[in-house]
Formats: structure tokens, sequence, C-alpha cells
């Protein structure tokens, strides 16, 4: 089988933001090792990462060896780029536990295990930073590289010309320390090539001017865009911040959502980004939405790609679910089905009312117009209970006097009231 050219198949996709000469051809010569750099301040990657991730992915499936970097030492330093200010430094137990957990999420999407020759690596750079000492690392690298190379680049110009509290010689290091990882990986492994965030261009090429003053040899740089939103605010940021790949940070019903509320102009761009889907089936996609908007359908495939990529058929079958009982015509079943968490985020933007415990056992009309003001008066309760428009737990409520009662409370706590079609009420029952 003709394995796929890894610069074409990202330059259809937008994913190609600089390539330095020569690395085009050095990928079509032979296998090639290339590694991208993955901060390890938390113990999940968020979709911030996914570009990066999905740059390895393609890139092995192109027939190469990507190895994850987990930028441990690097993260105890920090990254001016893109930054104006210091970030937080980490612990040595904090980082390890977190590149663990890295390293379980980006197994499901890149092969680590098998005995392909291609088969990727995790390294964590503290692991050969640690024992150089500070006069070895000035004297044998620092010497190779100028102050006035180091100025001239983007994210210390910004930094020394007014944006944020200046930068520290800790900051000011950070591109040395990133091309002395590139350098290390290019002698340990072969690694000719980083990649990396636009942002990323000024510490990657101090690396391949690392490698050619030390050892006289070519390396290469490759960077994607930043991916902003079409109006150009950021991507991956919500409200209630960033949009984590874990389930504990990010429900899966969370996740799906937030692929399935993007606009028209970010589907067609991110469903090239963010699946494995080939060109013919992602044109056409692109054309049955252009026919019909109103169906969403680019933003339906884009989340289900995604959500099952990333968590599982299942989860994304579940999310569908709960997104339907806002929305569509789902049973009672269904909402019974629906964990806690994801029931109180499928809910989230409803009214919602606490009742004592004591309160079960009351008339259905006492509940939604006393102890609740779901209705202005019991009149206009019991009125719209004949007229078939209200509904507990999606099940219609033929009598207003039923009681309701211990059986009725999903996960032992709620109740779902539903006037007319698109008015619901969340009680809680304590």
């Amino acid at each position: 089988m003709a394995i796929k050219n890894f610069i074409e198949e990202l330059e259809w996709r937008g994913m190609i933001h600089t390539i330095m000469p020569g690395a085009k051809e050095q990928l079509e010569k032979e296998m090639t090792t290339a590694y991208l750099g993955i901060d390890p301040t938390a113990d999940s990657l968020h979709i911030g990462h996914l570009v990066g991730v999905m740059i390895l992915k393609h890139f092995q499936m192109c027939g190469h060896r990507p190895i994850a970097l987990v930028g441990g030492a690097t993260g105890m330093i920090g990254d001016p780029s893109g930054k104006s200010q210091e970030r937080n430094l980490l612990d040595e137990e904090t980082l390890r536990r977190n590149q663990e957990a890295i390293k379980r999420q980006l197994a499901k999407l890149i092969d680590f295990d098998s005995d392909a020759p291609n088969a990727a690596l995790m390294v964590n750079n503290y692991d050969w930073m640690k024992g150089i000492g500070f006069l070895d690392f000035i004297r044998d690298i620092g010497k190779l590289i100028t102050v006035n190379y180091m100025m001239a680049k983007d994210s210390v110009k910004k930094r020394f010309n007014g944006e944020g509290d200046g930068m520290s010689f800790t900051e000011f290091s950070y591109q040395l320390v990133q091309g002395f990882d590139f350098m290390h990986l290019y002698e340990k492994y072969g690694c000719k090539v980083q990649l990396g965030g636009s942002d990323q261009w000024g510490n990657i090429t101090t690396g391949t001017e690392l490698i050619r003053r030390k050892l006289g040899a070519e390396a290469y740089a490759i960077t994607c865009p930043l991916i902003t939103k079409a109006d150009g605010t950021k991507f991956g940021k919500t409200e209630s911040g960033n949009v984590w790949l874990d389930p504990r940070y990010t429900s899966p019903y969370k996740f799906y959502q937030f692929w399935l509320n993007v606009s028209d102009d970010d589907a067609k761009r991110y469903i090239k980004i963010f699946t494995l889907l080939d060109r013919a089936t992602i044109d056409a996609l692109v054309a049955e939405h252009d026919a019909a908007p109103h169906l969403r359908t680019l933003q339906k495939r884009l989340a289900e790609e995604i959500t099952v990529m990333i968590h599982s058929r299942e989860e994304y079958e579940k999310a569908v679910e709960a997104s339907q009982i806002l929305f569509g015509g789902a049973t009672s079943e269904a909402l019974r089905r629906l964990d806690e968490q994801t029931l109180l985020q499928v809910f989230e933007g409803v009214p919602q009312f606490t009742v004592a415990r004591a309160e079960l056992g009351l008339p259905f009309v006492d509940l939604c117009a006393a102890a609740t003001q779901i209705f202005p008066s019991k009149g206009e309760c019991r009125k719209m209970v004949q007229g078939g428009g209200v509904a507990l737990n999606k099940e219609k409520v033929a009598d207003a006097m039923r009681p309701v009662t211990e059986a009725d409370l999903i996960a032992g706590k709620y109740l779902l009231v539903q006037r007319g079609k698109k008015n619901y009420y969340l009680v809680t029952v304590e």
C-alpha cells in the first residue's frame, strides 16, 4: 500500500504554516523521526493540544516515527512564547503523574506499543536535563548561540517591548533548553524534524541552529498555524474554561456539545484538522451541508468523529441521546439512563427548584403550583394537564391529582417537569 505524503496530507487539511527548506525532501527520502513538545502542566490534555496530537498521528500514519516529548524540565521554567506572564512551576512528582496521564490519552490515538519500526516514543526532557550542571550548560551550549540571535526572536522581542512584566533570565534561556532537547533527540534517536505551533518557530530554529553548529548536521522545522475561531477569538476555551480530553474535567456530553455548536465556517476547517476523514468524504459533507445548513450535517459528523476518537462509540451514543432529551422526542427510559453529572449539564440553563423530601406524596398540581412556581396557579396547571401539554420525566401527566412519589425520582433526587414543548423545569428533592 502506498503511504500518504505527510506534507501533502497536512497542506490540504490547512495544517501547515511554515516548512524549513529541505524538510519535504527529507521526509520523502526515508522514514524520519520527528518530535513535538507537550506541556505537562495538567494531568490531561485539552483540545488546544489536539492539533499537535493529530499531526503526530498523521506523521505515524504516513510511515514516520513520532516522539512525544513531555516538557518536564521546560515545564519547570515556563515558555515565553505567546505568554505575557511567567507561569507557575511544577515539582517532579506532579510532573511524573501528569506525564503518565498524558501518555494514556495519547495511546488512544498513537501507537506506542507495537513492534513496528515507526512505533512512537514518549520522552521527558527532565530525564536528561536534571543531571546537567549550570556551568556545563553555559560552557557547552550557551557559547554556541549569540545573545543577538536570541534577542531577534519574536517571542523575546514582544516581552522586551513592554508586553507583560518584562522577561526573567529563566525564560530568556528557554530557547536554549528547547534547542538542547532537539540536539539530544537528534543524537540519541536520529530525530531530524521538530513539529510545533507557529508560535514555536523561534525556539525550533534555535534547535536547528544548535545542531548545525555543534554537530555540523542538518535538522528541520515544520509548524502548523495556531487555530482560532472564525471570529478571531481563541479556540478551545468556553465560559467554564478549557475543553479537556479527560471526562473527569469535561464530560463526554459537554465535549460532544462543544463540537456540535461550532459555527459553519469553523466546522469546515475543523473537520479537516480534527478528523481522519479523507478529502472526498469531507468535500461531500461540505456540499451536503451547504445545500441545507440548518441540518448542521458538518457539525454532527465532526462531533461524532472526534467524540468517538477521544471517548468511545458508547459515550458518543450516550451524548447524542442526552442531547435529544432537551431538543427531541426522547423517552423516559433515556432520561433515567443519564448519569447525574450529564443530567445536570443537559438542564444547566433551565429554571430549577428545590423541595423537601417530606413534600413527596403531594398531588402533582400542588408540587407545581404551591411547592414550586412552575405554574402560577393550580387552575392553570389543571387546564394544561387536561389539554395534554404537561409531562413529568418525559411522560404525559393524565391526572393533575396524581401523587408524586419516591418512584418518580430520577437518580433518587430529581424530577423533570415539562410545560408545552420547550419549557423545562428541574426539581431537586432534598
